[in-house]
């Protein structure tokens, strides 16, 4: 059926309901576009749901190495820092520094007395064994070099409980190695690491006020003398009755309890170069001090002449008691090290009434003064009685305490943001010295005996005694004794005026009121 539109066009009944193509296909794809649309946004939400899940599981799991790092960063709040009331230095926080210097320097000492059984249970040769105690001191000697000028960047409590923590726990693989490469690759890294001593000594002088630095320092310096005789001393008794690695586990024990002991008490410090140095810099810096500081200078001079006769001295005692008259076994030559107990009980108390009431440059000639006494008497009586060997120990150790306590007074005012730089250019002067006086010592004895290397000795302390003399206490330059020759040192704290007593009170009254009424303005006593 047709029908006529209103212009006269005829209009089939179908088209009447007819709708474009176009707009079907529209109308029928715009829902599947807008389910297919629900549908990928709900498979997303599905697919990234578990990576979400999976991702904050991760940063909810710290891996172990962020978690050893919160733990020594973690501070108990009685040592955290507060600028407002800094941490006070107590005798006890010195001690416990002296202890961890005790039971960290013993790590380079434990090894000599065992040396023969070291070489037995390895199957390797003496003198392979031997290398281990090398390996330890060029170890230490490179941790001086590299790892002790950090500690003016570093936070000085962050830093020595990682350097305990990360020596603690690789001294477990001593313990249970049983191939000598290992050993000794461990010994030499652990020897590196054990600067624990190097880093006190400095904070102590960070710390310690200066009318009692030199007595706060002496401490320090006799834990570190201890930690070398009882190293020693506990290795060859423990090694002598049990298997020698059981030193080894006492060793392990010991560190770990100094650990904890400064976890719990050792105060935090800020850094002293907060601004950061970067280590070219401060390798720089520690070349130029040698040409720029003339009293770092003198220090490292006296210290490299001490150390010299020291090493000389002890290397050469051994060669002298084990021949005729005396003849005496190992044993009986390792006990002359218990002298060295009589020094470090009085380097303390030498400290607190010489090295803190007058200038440290007069403590070193009076510690040189004695030694080369007691070296020429050792000298020319040791090869008939065992009294020169002894004496000579004796004032060998007490002039080399006194000295190198005093120096370490005198250089810890050079640059207070460069204590630990300071410390690497006195310690490398030590270091050096000790190779130089055991070479020429064991050269000297070899041509002329004993006599010859002691001669020796009397000619360095000579030179010590000329690199006091050419430069004065208070002289800021290279040369000269400008500034006097006052021995008081100069940053005692001034005594408090006497205060007068009742009856001298009254007395004056009486005097003054008969003369004049003169002792009016006298201060009352209170």
């Amino acid at each position: 059926m047709v029908s006529r539109s209103a212009g006269g066009s005829r209009v089939s009944p179908d088209s009447e309901n007819h709708v474009p193509d176009s707009m079907i296909s529209t109308a029928a794809t715009e829902p599947q576009e807008t389910i297919q649309t629900d549908e990928e946004e709900k498979a997303i939400s599905q697919d990234a749901t578990p990576v979400e899940s999976a991702d904050s599981k991760r940063e909810e799991r710290p891996s172990f190495m962020s978690r050893i790092g919160k733990l020594l960063t973690w501070t108990p709040k009685r040592c955290r820092y507060d600028p407002d009331s800094p941490p006070k230095f107590s005798l006890a926080l010195n001690l416990l520094f002296a202890l961890a210097t005790t039971f960290t320097v013993a790590n380079l000492y434990y090894v000599q007395p065992i040396l023969f059984k070291i070489a037995d249970t390895f199957e390797v040769s003496f003198e392979r064994a031997s290398s281990v105690a090398t390996l330890l001191q060029a170890g230490y000697a490179s941790g001086l070099l590299l790892l002790c000028p950090l500690g003016d960047i570093f936070r000085r409590r962050i830093y020595i409980l990682a350097l305990v923590a990360f020596t603690a726990t690789l001294w477990l693989a001593l313990c249970l190695t049983s191939r000598f490469e290992a050993f000794a690759a461990v010994s030499f890294v652990c020897g590196m690491t054990t600067v624990t001593p190097q880093l006190m000594l400095p904070l102590v002088g960070d710390l310690a006020p200066p009318h009692r630095r030199a007595t706060s320092l002496s401490l320090v310096v006799s834990g570190l003398s201890l930690g070398m005789l009882v190293a020693r001393l506990l290795s060859g008794v423990i090694a002598n009755f049990t298997d020698w690695r059981n030193i080894y586990w006492f060793a392990f024990g010991a560190q770990w309890c100094i650990f904890i002991l400064l976890f719990l008490f050792m105060p935090d410090y800020p850094s002293k170069n907060p601004g950061g140095l970067n280590w070219f810099q401060m390798m720089w810096s520690i070349l130029h001090m040698f040409f720029t500081e003339p009293l770092l200078v003198q220090a490292c001079l006296i210290n490299f002449i001490m150390s010299s006769i020291f090493t000389s001295f002890w290397t050469t005692m051994s060669f002298l008691l084990s021949s005729p008259p005396f003849n005496y076994s190992s044993l009986e030559i390792g006990l002359f090290a218990l002298i060295g107990i009589f020094i470090i009980c009085w380097g303390p108390v030498y400290s607190r009434f010489i090295i803190d009431k007058i200038q440290p440059l007069y403590s070193c000639l009076l510690g040189i003064t004695v030694e080369i006494t007691g070296v020429a008497i050792g000298t020319f009586i040791g090869t008939f009685t065992v009294a020169g060997p002894v004496i000579e120990a004796l004032v060998i150790d007490l002039g080399n305490q006194a000295c190198n306590i005093a120096n370490r007074t005198a250089i810890n005012d050079i640059n207070p943001k460069a204590r630990n730089r300071v410390n690497t250019c006195y310690m490398l002067a030590a270091f050096t010295g000790q190779l130089t006086g055991t070479a020429v010592g064991n050269k000297l004895y070899a041509i002329g005996g004993w006599r010859a290397s002691g001669s020796c000795n009397i000619g360095f302390l000579g030179l010590a005694l000329l690199v006091c003399f050419v430069r004065g206490p208070r002289e800021k330059g290279w040369l000269g004794w400008s500034g006097g020759w006052d021995i008081r040192r100069d940053d005692l704290p001034p005594k408090a005026p006497a205060q007068p007593t009742p009856a001298a009170v009254e007395e004056a009254r009486a005097s003054g009121s008969l003369a004049g009424n003169e002792a009016t303005e006298l201060p009352e006593s209170k």
